[in-house]
């Protein structure tokens, strides 16, 4: 794909070079993204299983799935700081630069045999993704003549299969490797990967838009200090509360684990507020965000149960599931791929379908559409008691009863998350237009924080009783969503 450069038809630049009809840069940040995305699936495809798996960590199915969803939950809460750096430091271009870096660092910690150099790898890759997620976005918009430029929202869309054809290739590369070979060796390549992202991204960033390179609202020489100050003094109380622990001996990993769980919970809800509360918001702006809530609320419950396709029904593969297909056997971490490509299946189609429902002016609102995800996704959970049942007495379940829940899953996101997208841009205070896509993603943050909650109160997520309350409880607010549409249609203002 990325060879497919061709000289601008547009006739702007007469021989400028363009990607597809896009700017030349859109394919440095295209490689990066997937790149970056081959080796962020890859390790997680991997994570789950090598946590419990007797030569890995041996950790128990509560335990790593707490774990899982901890780090899955960073990624998304360190977003909002990441896009701050790229605002207020470092600037966008310099940002991705050190956060791919901070990335395969993280990878290469994780390749090294030990436990205290996995917790950290994971803990920098986590650091490095949030730098990197928001500023690379920024990057793209970075490229095209504002928000009018007819070729911007076909960029992004292009970007965004750069996300899905690394998540795609990842688990079959990686997990290949991690599982039938060595789990090390397959986090190597997760650094791979993303060394090969980064060397790229370094050689093409003079095909970027100079904009890339400033820093929109740089720190003053008096708000550095105080930054630093106050860093470096929080800094200071968690390494003499952490060594404290240590020394005494009452160090266990969930001194660390609930303490971020806490906090991915607390945090989401104090940004909300504080948004809430500001009196320079108007009448109509005050209404918006009260609707907002219930998309937020309702998106955390989404993600609490999507997102346990990396790590619940990762885990039941591994111990219950007949993981082959007409007698040929695959590696569990090959579930993770099915995701991705149903999406560029199916977002095309999804896409044309709204279309010609708009046409005749028959497509769903966006309340509609959200309250469709959440029972769909509910949907999928019922659906996992079907090879509960059967994973019984030493029975395996088929294949195909998780590929089928991944495909529920897949529907439920394309009626969910674009819209979700979309109706936080619509939504959004003008003071706060460029922090609400960070706060659509404390949403995730918020959904994975109760399921790692859970796992750490040792809830054993896999059986039947608490994968039907959770299917009930999706479904049902699902349905609350839309018996209450005209209340929260009217909180929306002019938003449609």
């Amino acid at each position: 794909m990325a060879s497919s450069l061709t000289k601008d038809s547009a006739g702007t630049a007469g021989s400028e070079k363009t990607f597809f009809g896009h700017p030349r840069g859109l394919a440095t940040l295209f490689m990066t993204e997937m790149w970056e995305r081959f080796s962020y699936y890859g390790m997680r495809a991997l994570l789950p299983l090598y946590l419990i798996a007797p030569d890995g960590l041996h950790m128990n199915p509560a335990t790593a799935t707490a774990i899982y969803s901890v780090y899955v939950s960073l990624v998304y809460l360190l977003a909002m700081p990441g896009g701050w750096f790229g605002d207020r430091v470092w600037g966008p271009r310099k940002t991705v630069a050190v956060a791919g870096t901070v990335i395969m660092i993280g990878h290469l910690a994780l390749a090294l045999p030990m436990q205290g150099t996995f917790f950290a790898g994971l803990g920098l890759v986590a650091i490095g993704s949030g730098l990197l997620k928001s500023n690379i976005s920024t990057m793209v918009g970075h490229l095209y003549n504002g928000p009018d430029d007819p070729r911007r929202d076909g960029g992004f869309t292009v970007f965004y299969m750069g996300i899905n054809v690394g998540a795609f290739a990842a688990p079959l590369v990686i997990g290949t490797i991690g599982e039938s070979v060595n789990w090390h060796l397959g986090f190597a390549l997760a650094a791979v990967g993303m060394g090969l992202g980064l060397t790229q991204y370094l050689l093409g960033t003079r095909h970027l838009n100079e904009r890339s390179l400033v820093v929109p609202k740089p720190l003053s020489a008096a708000e550095r200090t105080d930054t630093l100050r106050k860093g470096m003094i929080w800094l200071a109380i968690a390494a003499v509360f952490y060594i404290v622990t240590v020394v005494t001996g009452v160090y266990t990993l969930n001194w660390i684990l609930v303490p971020i769980t806490i906090a991915g919970l607390v945090i989401p809800v104090m940004v909300l507020t504080r948004i809430k509360r500001d009196k320079e918001l108007s009448a109509a702006e005050q209404s918006k965000m009260s609707g907002y809530i219930w998309f937020f609320v309702a998106a955390a419950m989404f993600w609490m149960i999507y997102d346990q396709g990396g790590s619940t029904l990762a885990i039941f593969a591994d111990n219950s599931a007949d993981n082959s297909i007409l007698g040929w056997d695959f590696p569990v971490s090959w579930y993770q791929s099915v995701n991705p490509v149903l999406i560029m299946a199916l977002a095309p189609v999804f896409a044309a379908f709204w279309l010609a429902l708009n046409r005749r002016g028959k497509e769903p609102s966006t309340i509609v559409k959200f309250s469709s995800g959440l029972v769909l996704v509910g949907a999928s959970f019922f659906l996992f008691l079907m090879p509960l049942t059967i994973a019984t007495d030493g029975h395996k379940a088929a294949a195909m009863w998780l590929v089928a829940i991944y495909f529920v899953q897949t529907v439920a996101e394309l009626t969910l998350s674009p819209v979700g997208l979309s109706v936080t841009t619509k939504m959004a205070p003008a003071k706060y237009a460029s922090q609400m896509m960070g706060v659509w993603f404390l949403a995730v943050t918020a959904g994975d924080c109760t399921t790692g909650l859970l796992s750490i109160a040792g809830v054993e997520l896999n059986g039947t009783g608490i994968v039907a309350l959770q299917a009930a409880l999706a479904a049902a607010a699902g349905v609350a969503i839309f018996m209450y549409r005209n209340k929260v249609k009217q909180l929306m203002g002019d938003v449609h």
